[in-house]
């Protein structure tokens, strides 16, 4: 048969079977056995008149066969007028994507295309997009896999022995001879080789490597949508920018040249994709003597001010305003000023994430009814006392109010510390799951969970070799890199963190008919994510073996355990905001957001889209009907329904799950991941300042890193909305395209897409 776009490929009868006996289900008429002989009506019909029939002259026949024929007394009308309607929408979802100038040779969702086309595909300098999503990624596994070319011949110089796969390169592209280049400059110093680049090259032409193979590895585990990277290695591999990693800590001194230092590294960071986390605890606090010019300092808030306008007007790579995370000690005198700094209108520090940093001591006071001491950075006088409880109340009732500011438990994060000997963590990422010390900076990846259940089980075979591509994967990441600044690239290959992660968790669960507020959930999750923790460990290992330990591996925890390791962590849980869109799965270990979603499309149109694994369950029952899925589209939940509960306890959305749940989620996935966990805690409006401090304890008290909630409503701008009702008058609120941070390259009608929403970014949702 003929594609739509001239290719030839096998005639696949089995496909007319499905599309028929879909359309059968949709309206309750007719059995798998009756599609199967109407396919066979379709074939000898199309056998009579066509060679190699086309798309198009298939479904035509398909459509005649179903308005013709009669089996036992049963007409299928019914059926081809579904059939029909599906053909209809499936042409208008082409059509659009034609709009958007995008040739999808990958069959993804119209949401991912749109994603792709504003943030990700390569256009000219016209604006016209000049590659398809499947040139994307192999554009990204060239960048990045051919840096086992590097290690190949490293390995061959001390041992003579080549790879085996290995094969000779008859070419390379310039933007990999560019990435080659910079990153042999590096490992000559590294490792010490000891011939030239030249005589590199010729290594590739006339003895081989086993790059090629990894390249193509790395191409089919993307274009499968199992594994995902973060998006700057998505926007930049292979691009002039080369920046290929997420998230970067800066440190902000207390001296002007520090502060502005950076104030600029954020703005070269920002416009390369990154997104950067700061500590301010270390600004001495406002009205303190300034002994150079006996002024008086203004505190790290009004600093931070500077970094957020800096952030306003820098695009990053001109598709994106980046996201920060700012971070302030609960003992800074200025804490209060800090945690009432951001309000529901989002107005203030807009493109800022804030928490509060706490420690032991501070919970120990908490919970005596003590004092804590506020203490001047500068020196050390103790400014004033206050009572810890003060503080907290004042943390919570923020928090319910604006949902920040959120929590980073700084001892939790330490004793976790890998690196120790190098230096204490301050601060984490924008969202929260990745703490890092100065300068470094750290290269995320998701897998698809939803990719890995067959046939009711999780193939975890299958799931280990994908752990370990993926891990080689983002290890290169640190080689190919093109980083920013150059204290970033020092510390960062001294650790060399990796953060592999999870997304589809939810649709995991609901393929193996779990509920996510169930015990059977938590230790499903405690299975996958210690499996990710061990497999990730054992390839970073191999890596050591073959490719040498992380250079701070002395001194480090992996040193004093006997292990060697090429990462110094190897594990973290991302929010996977827009790559979980492309993936067309659910957002990190979220839960879903909810079953129907309301979409505004371009035509003007309002769309409600259903949750696909729930239609797909209604099909399976015998229970789909128009009636009940236009009931579910106006609450976006299954409450009120008439459904089985088995089937409302599997499709329980986040709102609808008790906070502990979220909690108890966060802390086992936590339990064995090397970094942090962004976890959103979702509340309903109606939960109270009780609920907000109950949440917060219990994340302390069971080990997390960080924690953030979410009331609904709580900001005035809101990426979701559950259902098609709209939201009550007093609470409905226009999203201007020009205030969401990393949207605004989005047209106004697509400002509701189909994700989890995720409050731990600015702007509703991470996109890093």
């Amino acid at each position: 048969m003929i594609k739509r776009d001239g290719k030839e490929v096998s005639f696949e009868p089995d496909k007319i079977t499905r599309a028929i006996y879909k359309a059968m289900l949709s309206v309750k008429i007719g059995s798998m056995k009756d599609a199967e002989l109407l396919t066979q009506k379709v074939v000898a019909s199309l056998s009579n008149d066509f060679t190699k029939p086309t798309v198009e002259q298939i479904q035509d026949r398909v459509e005649n066969i179903l308005m013709g024929t009669e089996i036992d007394g049963k007409k299928f009308n019914e059926v081809a007028k579904s059939y029909i309607l599906y053909r209809e929408r499936r042409r208008t979802i082409r059509l659009e994507k034609e709009r958007m100038g995008v040739k999808d040779d990958l069959k993804l969702s119209l949401n991912a295309i749109k994603v792709l086309e504003s943030r990700y595909l390569i256009k000219d300098q016209e604006g016209k997009i000049i590659e398809t999503p499947g040139q994307m990624f192999r554009r990204v596994a060239e960048h990045v896999g051919i840096i086992d070319a590097l290690y190949d011949y490293i390995s061959y110089e001390k041992t003579g022995k080549l790879p085996k796969g290995a094969t000779k390169l008859s070419s390379i592209s310039e933007t990999q001879l560019s990435v080659l280049k910079n990153s042999f400059s590096k490992l000559s110093v590294e490792k010490g080789i000891k011939g030239t680049f030249e005589d590199f090259l010729d290594f590739l032409y006339t003895k081989g490597t086993i790059a090629p193979k990894t390249i193509d590895e790395f191409e089919e585990m993307m274009t499968s949508l199992e594994y995902v990277p973060n998006s700057p290695t998505l926007m930049n591999a292979g691009a002039p920018l080369g920046q290929l990693s997420a998230c970067f800590v800066l440190p902000v001194g207390d001296s002007i040249p520090e502060i502005f230092e950076a104030v600029k590294h954020t703005a070269e960071i920002h416009k390369s994709g990154g997104g950067t986390g700061f500590a301010f605890s270390r600004l001495r606090c406002k009205d303190d003597i300034v002994g150079s010019t006996k002024g008086v300092a203004s505190g790290p808030v009004s600093f931070m001010k500077i970094f957020d306008t800096t952030t306003e007007v820098i695009k990053q790579g001109g598709k994106r305003r980046g996201a920060n995370m700012g971070i302030l000690r609960y003992d800074h005198p200025d804490i209060m000023e800090f945690v009432m700094s951001k309000d529901s209108e989002n107005s203030q520090l807009r493109n800022f994430n804030i928490s509060v940093g706490l420690d032991d001591v501070f919970f120990e006071k908490l919970d005596k009814d003590d004092y804590i001491e506020l203490k001047n950075p500068h020196g050390g006088r103790v400014v004033r006392r206050m009572k810890a409880s003060a503080l907290w109340d004042a943390i919570v009732a923020q928090a319910w109010k604006t949902a920040d500011p959120g929590l980073i438990f700084l001892d939790e994060i330490n004793k976790k510390n890998t690196v120790k000997h190098l230096g204490d963590i301050e601060a984490t990422n924008p969202c929260g799951e990745q703490p890092l010390m100065p300068y470094e900076s750290c290269n995320l990846g998701s897998i698809n969970l939803a990719k890995f259940v067959e046939n009711g089980k999780i193939n975890f075979e299958k799931l280990s070799r994908v752990i370990k591509l993926s891990v080689r994967f983002l290890d290169n990441v640190v080689d190919a890199n093109n980083f920013p600044v150059d204290k970033i690239e020092i510390m960062t290959r001294k650790t060399r963190k990796i953060g592999l992660g999870y997304m589809g968790f939810a649709d995991m669960l609901i393929k193996l008919k779990i509920a996510y507020n169930s015990g059977e959930a938590l230790d499903t999750g405690e299975r996958v994510m210690e499996f990710l923790q061990n497999e990730s460990h054992d390839e970073s290992e191999r890596l050591a073996n073959e490719r040498g330990v992380f250079p701070g591996w002395t001194g480090s925890y992996w040193e004093s355990i006997g292990r060697k390791m090429r990462n110094s962590t190897t594990t973290t849980i991302a929010p996977t905001g827009t790559i979980s869109i492309i993936a067309n799965c659910s957002s990190s270990i979220e839960p879903i957001f909810a079953i129907a979603f309301m979409r505004h499309v371009l035509n003007g149109q309002q769309l409600i889209e259903m949750n696909p694994l729930f239609e797909e369950t209604l099909h399976d029952y015998d229970l789909y009907s128009k009636e009940l899925m236009e009931q579910v589209a106006r609450t976006g939940n299954l409450k009120g329904t008439n459904l089985p509960e088995e089937i409302k306890k599997i499709f329980v959305t986040a709102q609808e799950i008790d906070p502990e749940w979220h909690v108890l989620m966060q802390a086992t996935f936590q339990r064995f991941c090397d970094s942090g966990v962004s976890k959103t805690i979702n509340l309903p409006s109606s939960a109270t300042q009780e609920d907000i401090a109950k949440a917060y304890r219990m994340a302390k008290d069971l080990h997390c890193k960080g924690i953030t909630v979410y009331r609904d409503h709580s900001k005035s701008e809101q990426v979701l909305y559950v259902g098609s009702e709209e939201p009550a008058k007093e609470e409905k609120i226009p999203i201007p395209l020009e205030s969401l941070p990393s949207e605004d390259t989005l047209p106004e009608e697509f400002i509701k897409l189909e994700a989890t929403f995720d409050p731990a970014c600015p702007d509703g949702k991470c996109d890093l």
